[in-house]
């Protein structure tokens, strides 16, 4: 009988073939039942999503799932054609096969395991192979994983038992079911693809085979793999069996138990050897538990932590992932006396370490990558974990991202030194990566609040709630200088002005605290990572490299003065002002007249070593960006070499940890990174740990959970949202708006919490929809009273309403996701255009841009009464609502220059040629009364701006050229040309770097050429 199989992909449509179950389990003297087949690849499984039966991709962007096809093969294993495609993976990706969710599952235990023909390339990467257990359906199920090498060439039969199978820590989508493989109500299966290389596969025949092992049905399991305890303490390891079902045991289960060898710790010296054996008998119940002691004895003497294995033999049930390892900790040594100096402590752990420790501190790996192998964490002594945008536990909530990370560094106890793993995470615009987090607006917003209490205030609010789930480090905030809105990480700016990026960076001491360093210790306060540097802002437009980006991550071009008075400004600041870590940007570095020509600033060294540590004196570490590494021309070999010369401390590899500290200790041995580089980045990472308190305190302190999204943090959210708003138009004062009127609500954005918070919201790229707790722009509306009819498409009669409200703008993304040419433009989506014409033709109407960057609006803007650049206020859009209805003034002021077209771009403040539709700096406010006076009133100002600029009075500074800022918007109105944008704009500029007399001339000038 020919056999064949069916794998994943999504172009492909064929009938489905409906899988057999297995049948009951043979005897014990019964030959070994013929296989059952799973997929046949000879077209009779569809390429289908679900619900419906079928083969399906995926992966974390557009260009990680894999392209596959079905292919005659003369050399097929099964049948004639076999499953195959090509793969090029930067995230992750690969294909699943659903069984239909409208029919049964099926029953796969009466069979030993499952089996499937593989064309082996010998490229040693490993092919995750996963199993859907039990649940609702394909997508609600629990998720079993395991994998084999492609270390062969042609074609191999893999057989992997269903004993083999472990469940998944790293991701659950309904947070497991018993976590006891059943077998019983399977709804397929899914393969994840290696990432990093570009590579094919083929496949062929996926059946089950052999006769079901009977203790699937029963499964022992321990409290903990490592069991720290103080020496001369006693471990208690908690043994507990579990059923399918939670049904009572049918046969007994016995679990033998003593000390092995292969520990580090000396028995009788260190330990007192135990053993013996514990019975479940049958009809216990699922869910006993007994307990294994072991007693440790002291020997008076300071040393490092010891390990003692506890081998675990079980019958009658499925052992235990791997057996658990006692561990006395270290104790008496230097660097765990919080009393000496950091800097002793640091001295005193980096001398006892060896090369191999060293590289591990230096090694940073994403948390899915070590969830399979979690013994890797001491295996390759690592340093770090992160969280990828969306790499989240399961359920996402505050109390399991502290319990993953509290496993993680559990973990690192069983290492010599027990040195604490750093966690990282994107928290750009608060803890966004947790749902019912406080998302605050994104940097740009912030930029336009043009508040630095308020910035010092978010990075507060971001760092209780970050701290809370565990972690200790956030990648933020970014300090590039965003010169075109074309750049998909505009958003991620504070502005296009070094001056007004600078007066934002309150927000580091908001994460950190003080500039010492003294407050990171703290149960609130975060590791900071000032990124990208330098020069990610200013990438020259269709410089990029990377996959389908036209600007991220591209080539910056730029004069030695221009690199340090517009990209090097920040760091200088950040530096300053205690900075833990930085982070190189993803961009090449081109200076004119150096005569490098564009290199990867991961490769500089003469910026990292030289200007950043050198002439900066920044004394905190550099980590790598996502995979950076990777990117700069040369072997991998070559890439460690080169970015870990540069000035690197730790790199980012997310999912090659292992080949990363492999290489980087060849790399040591060979004498092409030096003993005292590495030296140097080890010690930076351990000063911040111990700053961290780390040492002291490695697992997560909860008690600040219950302010995750508390009120008083969501006002802050709130405020900032509303300050963030900057009133463009403002004909006839439509608003701010008042109770008493009807107002018709239309446009995409209105009612989006996920339009409305942007990318790097729960998952990297964002999306549409209900994504988190929050309130909307129309829920704040409504909560403030308003009279309010709502129709997103504007189809509802408008007649009888008084002023109109259309939200618009665009939908979330990230990075160079985002770039403009990259699926992205800056016009308004159609049914945008059509919901604004049809409001604005109907009734006065104000417009609420809610976007990363300016959008570009043409001749609507004639017909548009108010226009407002909301930016991304994130989930507290009753902030918005504030500054509609009048609760808050309109004071918010553009943080970037807002153009007329696309053809203008790049335009920013300060250029010779300045000419666009609204000047960086611009914002109408409804706070007070323009100040009369006109000519003769900017003359006074102007002596006063001087007085307060030579007394250093920035408070009363401010005041007074603000003053002048109205009097000249006022004139100016909607009659923006190049002779007044260009020096209200300079006068902004001026503003920020404490030159008030000057500001005022130049808001004079403005005021004349009106």
């Amino acid at each position: 009988m020919r056999r064949t199989a069916l794998l994943v992909s999504a172009t492909l449509l064929t009938g489905l073939l409906p899988l057999a179950a297995a049948g009951p389990a043979a005897g014990a003297d019964d030959p070994p039942p013929a296989p059952v087949p799973v997929d046949r690849f000879e077209g009779e499984v569809p390429f289908a999503s679900p619900p419906a039966g079928g083969i399906f991709t995926w992966g974390s962007d557009a260009d990680d799932p894999p392209t596959l096809r079905l292919t005659d093969r003369t050399d097929a294993p099964e049948g004639a054609k076999v499953l195959s495609g090509t793969y090029d993976i930067s995230g992750y990706g690969g294909f699943s096969h659903d069984f239909a969710f409208a029919e049964p599952a099926h029953d796969w235990s009466a069979s030993k395991g499952i089996r499937f023909w593989w064309e082996g390339h010998n490229n040693g990467k490993k092919v995750n192979f996963e199993l859907k257990d039990g649940g609702a359906n394909g997508e609600a199920s629990e998720l079993w994983t395991t994998s084999f090498t492609d270390d062969f060439t042609g074609w191999k039969q893999i057989e992997v038992p269903f004993t083999d199978f472990v469940y998944r820590t790293d991701y659950q989508p309904v947070g497991g079911i018993d976590q006891i493989l059943g077998l019983t109500g399977m709804w397929g299966y899914a393969l994840t693809l290696p990432v990093g290389i570009s590579g094919e596969f083929a496949m062929d025949g996926v059946e089950l085979y052999g006769k079901a092992d009977q203790s699937l049905r029963a499964s022992v399991t321990t409290d903990s793999a490592v069991h720290p305890v103080k020496e001369g303490g006693t471990a208690t390891v908690a043994v507990t069996v579990g059923t399918t079902g939670s049904a009572p045991l049918t046969d007994p289960v016995t679990v033998t138990y003593e000390t092995a060898a292969g520990g580090t710790a000396t028995d009788g010296t260190d330990y007192t050897p135990v053993h013996g054996e514990v019975t479940f008998p049958a009809g216990t119940a699922s869910g006993t538990s007994r307990t294994i002691q072991v007693p440790t004895l002291k020997d008076r003497s300071a040393e490092s932590a010891e390990t003692v294995p506890l081998k675990l033999t079980v019958t009658g049930a499925k052992a235990p992932r791997e057996n658990p390892r006692i561990v006395i900790d270290a104790h008496g040594l230097p660097y765990l006396n919080g009393k000496l100096p950091v800097k002793q402590r640091v001295a005193d752990l980096l001398s006892r370490m060896s090369l191999a420790e060293k590289a591990g501190q230096m090694t940073q790996a994403e948390r899915g990558a070590v969830t399979a192998t979690p013994g890797d964490i001491a295996a390759y002594d690592l340093g770090s974990l992160l969280s990828g945008g969306g790499s989240t536990p399961t359920p996402n909530t505050p109390a399991a991202w502290a319990k993953m990370i509290d496993g993680f560094q559990l973990r690192a106890q069983a290492t010599r030194f027990q040195i604490p793993l750093i966690y990282g995470v994107d928290a750009v615009h608060g803890h966004n990566n947790l749902v019912g987090a406080t998302v605050l607006p994104h940097n740009i917003g912030i930029g336009a609040a043009r508040d630095p209490q308020l910035a010092y205030a978010a990075g507060e609010v971001t760092a209780a709630e970050v701290r809370a789930t565990g972690v200790p480090w956030d990648f933020a905030p970014c300090l590039c200088v965003a010169r075109d809105e074309r750049w998909g990480r505009t958003y991620e700016a504070f502005g296009e002005d070094p001056a007004l990026v600078k007066s934002m960076e309150t927000v580091i001491q908001g994460l950190q605290g003080r500039a010492n360093g003294t407050e990171l210790k703290d149960n609130d306060r975060v590791l900071a990572t000032a990124k990208h540097f330098v020069g990610d802002g200013g990438t020259t437009y269709g410089s990029s490299t990377t996959g389908s980006y036209t600007i991220d991550q591209g080539i910056t071009e730029v004069t030695r003065q221009e690199l340090e008075t517009v990209h090097l400004a920040p760091y200088q600041d950040a530096v300053d002002r205690g900075v833990g870590s930085v982070m190189p940007s993803y961009s090449s570095l081109d200076i004119a007249g150096d005569d490098q020509g564009p290199v990867k600033m991961h490769a500089r060294a003469d910026m990292i070593n030289g200007v950043l540590k050198g002439r900066m004196g920044f004394d905190g570490f550099v980590i790598s960006d996502w995979q950076a590494i990777d990117q700069i021309p040369g072997d991998y070999a070559s890439d460690v070499r080169t970015s870990v010369n540069a000035g690197l401390d730790m790199i980012m590899v997310p999912h090659v940890y292992q080949d990363f500290h492999t290489t980087l200790v060849a790399e040591v041995n060979a004498g092409r990174i030096s003993g005292k580089r590495i030296d140097d980045a080890v010690s930076r990472i351990l000063l911040q740990k111990f700053k961290l308190g780390l040492f002291e305190k490695p697992y997560a302190d909860t008690s600040g959970a219950a302010d995750i999204g508390s009120a008083e943090h969501r006002a802050v959210g709130r405020e900032l949202a509303a300050k963030s708003q900057v009133l463009l138009k403002n004909a006839d004062s439509v608003l701010p708006l008042k109770k008493s009127q009807k107002v018709y609500v239309a446009g995409s954005n209105a009612d989006d919490i996920g339009n409305q918070s942007g990318g790097w919201t729960v998952t990297w790229q964002g999306s549409s929809g209900d994504i988190t707790e929050g309130t909307t722009v129309l829920e704040g509306m409504r909560e403030a009273g308003g009279d309010v009819t709502y129709s997103k498409d504007a189809s509802a009669p408008t007649t009888g309403h008084d002023v109109g409200v259309v939200v618009v703008g665009e939908t979330p993304y990230a990075e160079g996701m985002g770039d403009v040419g990259n699926g992205h433009d800056l016009e308004l989506s159609d049914a945008d255009k059509k919901a604004v014409d049809t409001v604005c033709a109907a009734m006065k109407c104000a417009v609420l841009v809610v976007a990363g960057r300016p959008q570009l609006l043409g001749d609507r803007l004639g017909d548009i009464d108010a226009l407002v650049a909301s930016w991304l206020p994130g989930t507290e859009g009753d902030g918005v609502a504030d500054v509609l209805y009048g609760k808050r003034a309109f004071t918010g002021q553009l943080p970037l220059t807002w153009p007329k077209s696309e053809a203008q771009l790049p335009i920013n403040v300060g250029d010779a040629a300045y000419d666009p539709q609204f000047p960086y700096g611009w914002g109408l406010t409804t706070r007070t009364k323009i100040p009369e006076g006109g000519e003769k009133t900017l003359k006074a100002l102007a002596v006063a701006a001087t007085l307060a600029e030579r007394a250093h009075d920035a408070k009363a500074g401010r005041t007074i050229v603000t003053q002048a800022r109205l009097i000249a918007q006022a004139k100016i109105g909607q009659r923006i040309t190049s002779m007044t944008a260009k020096p209200f704009a300079d006068a902004d500029h001026l503003l920020l770097t404490g030159r008030y007399g000057a500001a005022v001339e130049k808001l004079r000038a403005a005021y004349r050429a009106a």
